[in-house]
């Protein structure tokens, strides 16, 4: 099946003031992202908080442009659209934030801020786009005589379904959702992912999901991209990733999760994540792995294939030999 989505070798870094007679600093939020996503797949972006996820995902929804590499959307190219294919694209992805409390606007009914999208980018009458809010309210959970209240009468899970409608309004083919349920409570989280899996298996959406929990990922993701000081650790299948994961970083995560960890010595990494305007020269994880080497320090591990996963790490066959003896 064609990919929906391709993104091959994305940066995007940002020139950071430090004083009126120093030089400009350099910093690296993404340093050269690769994926596919298919229609009606998942691929989760997990990380620490700094990682790059969240610039990825600005990336991808086209609010800012990369410094270098392709993005491909629906066959079209996103960084450099040509004539008038700006507009189709963005129609053709949308995003759904992460605080349901800050992303709508408390001064309008739930009726107006579904159908602004509409009022923006069609030509639709009046009677048509109440009629498409209300369908659109049906399918996320919400009834009909929500459409005339405000978002300020809503608890957190129906403010979140109400920002799922308005981004689905358009009807995109991607769904991009950046940390759409840490704010919520965890019966809430279940509700609200459940209903991203019911849509997507009705509408066929392709999703980006943003992430820093590995338990919310293991539920709704097909793959799992680990990313870490806005490089890719590791990369592949859910399946595969949770059952067996090789760079110490991902081992360090799942075993961080509760529900997830294995039956072997627990990885806890050393210190905090480091200056991303000052990464580490080799591995940009040598600074807080527990298995680092001289190699590590000096040199940086290419991202490689290996057991039906792509992994940036020195030593991957040993933790393969290891988990497999």
């Amino acid at each position: 099946m064609t990919a929906l989505v391709t993104a091959d070798g994305l940066k995007r870094s940002y020139e950071v003031k430090q004083g009126l007679f120093r030089a400009p600093a350099h910093l690296q939020a993404v340093g050269g992202v690769s994926f596919a996503i298919e229609a009606g797949k998942t691929l989760a972006i997990v990380g620490e908080s700094g990682c790059g996820k969240s610039t990825l995902a600005r990336l991808v929804t086209l609010i800012e442009k990369p410094n270098a590499g392709t993005l491909t959307l629906d066959g079209l190219d996103a960084v450099n659209p040509p004539g008038s294919a700006a507009r189709t694209l963005r129609r053709t992805v949308q995003i759904v934030f992460q605080n349901p409390y800050g992303s709508l606007n408390p001064r309008k009914r739930v009726g107006a801020i579904l159908e602004e999208p509409l009022i923006i980018n069609t030509d639709l009458t009046k009677q048509e786009r109440r009629a498409q809010a209300l369908d659109m309210m049906a399918k996320v959970g919400l009834r009909a005589e929500h459409y005339g209240r405000y978002p300020h009468m809503f608890s957190g899970g129906q403010r979140q379904r109400i920002a799922i409608a308005r981004a689905l309004m358009l009807r995109p083919k991607l769904l991009v959702a950046d940390e759409p349920v840490s704010a919520l409570d965890m019966s809430v989280q279940a509700q609200v992912l459940n209903l991203l899996v019911d849509l997507q298996r009705e509408l066929g959406l392709a999703y980006l999901f943003i992430s820093h929990d590995l338990g919310v990922v293991r539920h709704i993701a097909n793959d799992v991209l680990i990313m870490y000081l806005g490089l890719v650790m590791e990369h592949g299948p859910k399946e595969r990733i949770f059952a067996r994961p090789l760079h110490p970083y991902t081992q360090a995560l799942v075993d961080a999760t509760p529900g997830l960890g294995r039956k072997r010595q627990r990885i806890v990494p050393k210190g905090e994540l480091p200056s991303p305007l000052d990464p580490p020269v080799g591995c940009v994880f040598s600074t807080r792995c527990p298995h680092v080497t001289d190699l590590c320090r000096a040199q940086r591990p290419p991202l490689r294939p290996l057991d039906s996963r792509l992994v940036a790490c020195h030593y991957a066959e040993r933790f393969l030999e290891t988990q497999v003896a």
